[in-house]
């Protein structure tokens, strides 16, 4: 449960979620991944690859458009 708390807390920046929890700990988890497959094509390849990039961006939209809905 603490684990939980803790991406709560990241994810929204207050403790309890004002929308579906579940989707917070999955972009959470889904914009980590791409973080580090991204560092890693950067490192193998020597230069930025944009479909990590392009992830994060579209999934940091879908939250914000989930958390402005009424």
């Amino acid at each position: 449960m603490k684990l939980k708390k803790f991406l709560l807390y990241l994810t929204n920046n207050e403790e309890v979620s004002r929308h579906e929890q579940g989707f917070d700990i999955v972009f959470l988890i889904i914009n980590s991944v791409a973080l580090v497959f991204g560092t890693y094509l950067f490192i193998s390849k020597g230069e930025a690859q944009w479909i990590p990039v392009l992830v994060i961006e579209y999934s940091w939209a879908l939250d914000n458009m989930r958390h402005n809905r009424p």
